[in-house]
């Protein structure tokens, strides 16, 4: 989360908070790719980022969803997103208020889900 808004701040977003229900829906994702060896926004249920916010009883009015594999520190894996411009645009999107976080072994799977509540 630091290294999130940190990269904001250079863009003059506003810092993201930390969200329980969000780091739940990240970890839970993070989980279901190591165990399926999948990497996708995809889960293996067919869920997409909106219906697990959306299960978890998040209620969004705006959401995004970073994923990343092998990655060995959180200051990889976000140098990798920032140079990927559809993840970049997720961590440098100002309308995002919340992030949560997950990571999950083997392998680092790595799962950042952004929101703005309702």
């Amino acid at each position: 989360m630091e290294l999130v808004n940190a990269e904001r701040s250079k863009v003059g977003c506003s810092a993201l908070t930390l969200n329980t229900t969000l780091s739940k829906v990240a970890q839970s994702h993070s989980e279901d790719m190591a165990l399926h060896q999948n990497m996708s926004h995809v889960g293996s249920d067919g869920s997409s980022p909106g219906d697990r916010l959306t299960s978890a009883g998040y209620t969004w009015s705006a959401y995004g969803e970073n994923v990343a594999y092998g990655y060995a520190s959180p200051e990889q894996v976000m140098a990798g997103w920032m140079a990927s411009p559809g993840h970049k645009a997720n961590i440098l999107n100002c309308t995002f208020k919340e992030i949560g976080v997950g990571l999950a072994q083997p392998d680092s799977y790595w799962t950042q889900d952004f929101g703005t509540a309702r």
